[in-house]
């Protein structure tokens, strides 16, 4: 286990690297200069020289890029070209934000997904099978913008049962801050239903077709027993890669939802920071998107080396 956690250690380390290299070179390539977004068009362009001078944005790349990667290990997020200010404040707060939605969506639809999945695998070929697969397929082919209009429309405008904006303001309780939150997770939920349920589904057939699943079984074991100690566990190994391969969709890819709703969440803050050339917010923000994916997956590992012993046994190989 620890040979296996230092490899996936190792791993990651060498992929945030590639990430930094990546995301810092494909921000200074982008068109626009920072200088001339600041200042606006109208600005002469000597103005706008020395404000690029004062910014550093005029420096080689690579120093540039030594010099924000040594800030990085640091702590160092960089400072915001827009604001004039340090950009981590900006980055922890739309990250929490947007960790708020992803929990309250994954709570919500990692149990459905499961029930729905296993549920179609149980009654595999037959009517409930079918309901719940093109259920979950009509869902999942439904961009956020349009279900997340259908559900303003319909739960905010026409019911007003819930608030049609997903901030709830400074100082709001826990409570208020769930129903703001409701109306933007349903759109995630409708979207990430039908992966979770197909993989559960897919998971149940083959542990339910396994030898071991046919010798509980024969033994005479009730079929809810050999269901919940034998299928379950291994049913939902795969289900459990698909959910932290979202984990990073969640907490940073959220755009459309988050504009829709005026959420000021992580990817509505790059895309802000991409319109105004705001390189330093852009490749921050990118960046610890990236972090999240990394440990997400690394998560995974871990949960799946500990519910599969053959995975460990074959990681100290």
């Amino acid at each position: 286990m620890a040979v296996f956690l230092l490899r996936r250690l190792g791993l990651m380390v060498l992929t945030l690297l590639i990430l930094s290299l990546i995301v810092f070179f494909a921000g200074q390539v982008l068109p626009g200069d920072p200088g001339r977004a600041i200042l606006g068009n109208l600005a002469p362009q000597s103005s706008v020289q020395v404000l690029d001078h004062r910014l550093g944005v005029d420096r080689p790349l690579l120093t540039r890029y030594l010099s924000w990667l040594g800030g990085l290990l640091h702590g160092n997020l960089g400072t915001s070209y827009t604001y004039q200010s340090a950009v981590e404040p900006f980055i922890r707060a739309a990250l929490i934000n947007s960790v708020k939605l992803a929990v309250l969506a994954f709570v919500i639809v990692v149990p459905l997904g499961i029930a729905g999945g296993v549920i179609a695998a149980l009654y595999a070929g037959r009517g409930v099978d079918r309901v719940i697969s093109v259920t979950g397929l009509s869902l999942s082919s439904v961009p956020e913008f349009v279900s997340g209009i259908v559900v303003i429309v319909v739960f905010g405008v026409a019911l007003k049962a819930l608030p049609v904006t997903a901030s709830a303001g400074t100082g709001a309780g826990v409570w208020s801050q769930f129903r703001h939150l409701i109306l933007p997770a349903i759109p995630l939920v409708f979207v990430l239903f039908g992966y979770i349920a197909r993989m559960a589904r897919a998971g149940t057939i083959e542990a339910l077709n396994s030898d071991y699943a046919r010798t509980a079984v024969l033994k005479g074991l009730p079929r809810n027993t050999v269901i919940r100690r034998h299928i379950l566990r291994n049913s939902l190994l795969p289900t459990i890669t698909v959910i932290a391969t979202q984990t990073g969709y969640l907490i940073g890819g959220l755009v459309v939802v988050e504009t829709l709703f005026n959420y000021q969440g992580l990817g509505n803050l790059i895309y802000k920071a991409a319109q105004a050339k705001d390189f330093a917010m852009l490749e921050a923000g990118v960046l610890v998107i990236g972090v999240v994916y990394v440990l997400a997956t690394l998560a995974a590992d871990l949960l799946l080396t500990l519910l599969n012993p053959r995975l460990r046994i074959g990681g100290t190989e």
